[in-house]
């Protein structure tokens, strides 16, 4: 696997802690909805603003039944690819895991078992008002309570099993973007997307028009509440998500943050958060997994991101990896289309095909199973 960010002993602990836990690994899919994902030409996560309205629930569906199952909500018809959903399914079906999948306010609810938190998707980032602050707080001390007692019940056992942390937010980027820029961070042209070239112009028109509408453009980033940027424009994925990172690193709990620039954000909102000495701990809690289709994308730059983000709280910066998952050699046009730039990430895939690759399986193996498991998708339809 290609190492991102931090140091060969941040990397090192990790190896020997994922290496022998990998097999009581959590795994946690949070979907959220945005209206951002309704905006013309920011995403590639459906082929149209419609389509993408059902993007979560079928994720989720494919993900916890397969590619050979029916399914009550179709996957919605993408420019190019096949849902990274596909790669997650096989990883979590291989290692025998079983994801717990939470719907945080989507269009549409999936149609397996899930806990549904019964609130409607983010208003569009551009408003300046996604969310009331009321809603971003209690998702945050949810996200607290639930790592809590999840870390008391494995209290006896000798070592805390890794969280893996995964989501599903169609439009996310997006969010992700506003959210750093409102926190200070320089996320401008580093923000990687769905689409085979990401829409930086439309996501910084987008994120100056609802900071600019929520009044805080002009703001210093060292004033601004964290809950009123996440509020203004972001989405309900990064404050539960935020608060279960915040209980973990109290804990001591590894939290793999399975995607790419969305747990960036992630990182960042739980550090804004964190009072001086959390900061530490959280980033050494944390590492962030991702594909290499993201780490290699010349019109992004991940690890600069998660430099940028470390060097706002003045805090090393996290250990990242790549998987080293390739579809070059397999038959599937779907899956070769990863290669030409599209989809990229998503639902876990990168975290979730690292750990496979902990767990002691091939990276080759992986891809392999993929194209048998898109024989199956394609044969069902």
């Amino acid at each position: 696997m290609l190492q991102l960010t931090g140091d060969a002993a941040q990397a090192n602990r990790w190896d020997i802690q994922m290496t022998t836990c990998w097999q009581d690994a959590l795994v946690l899919l949070l979907l959220a909805g945005t209206d951002t994902a309704a905006v013309p030409g920011i995403s590639a996560a459906g082929a149209t603003p419609d389509s993408r309205r059902r993007t979560a629930a079928a994720d989720a569906e494919l993900l916890l039944l397969g590619p050979g199952t029916a399914r009550p909500h179709a996957l919605p018809p993408l420019p190019a690819g096949v849902s990274p959903a596909l790669i997650s399914h096989v990883v979590v079906q291989g290692l025998q895991l079983t994801p717990l999948v939470v719907d945080l306010g989507c269009p549409v609810a999936p149609a397996v078992p899930h806990i549904r938190l019964g609130q409607q998707p983010a208003l569009c980032l551009s408003s300046g008002r996604a969310m009331g602050e009321e809603r971003v707080r209690a998702l945050l001390a949810l996200g607290r309570r639930w790592a809590q007692s999840w870390q008391e019940r494995w209290r006896a056992a000798p070592q805390l099993p890794p969280l893996v942390l995964a989501e599903c937010v169609p439009g996310g980027t997006s969010t992700a973007q506003a959210v750093l820029t409102g926190l200070g961070v320089a996320a401008g042209g580093l923000v990687s997307g769905s689409l085979r070239s990401p829409a930086h112009d439309l996501k910084a028109a987008l994120v100056d028009q609802g900071l600019r509408a929520a009044g805080l453009a002009g703001a210093g980033a060292a004033d601004l509440d964290p809950v009123k940027v996440v509020a203004a424009v972001g989405d309900p994925m990064q404050p539960l998500a935020a608060g279960v990172l915040l209980a973990a690193a109290e804990g001591h709990w590894p939290v793999l943050l399975a995607g790419g620039s969305q747990m960036a954000a992630v990182l960042a909102l739980a550090l804004a958060l964190a009072d001086v000495p959390l900061r530490g701990r959280l980033v050494a809690a944390a590492a962030l997994g991702t594909t290499s289709w993201v780490a290699r994308e010349r019109s992004s730059d991940l690890a600069l991101l998660l430099q940028r983000v470390a060097d706002r709280w003045q805090v090393a910066a996290p250990a990242s990896f790549a998987t080293e998952l390739c579809f070059s050699n397999c038959r599937s046009p779907a899956l070769q289309d990863y290669e030409r730039g599209y989809v990229k990430e998503g639902v876990g895939a990168g975290g979730l095909a690292l750990l496979w690759e902990w767990s002691g399986r091939s990276p080759g193996d992986l891809a392999a199973d993929c194209d048998r498991a898109q024989e199956r998708l394609i044969a069902s339809l």
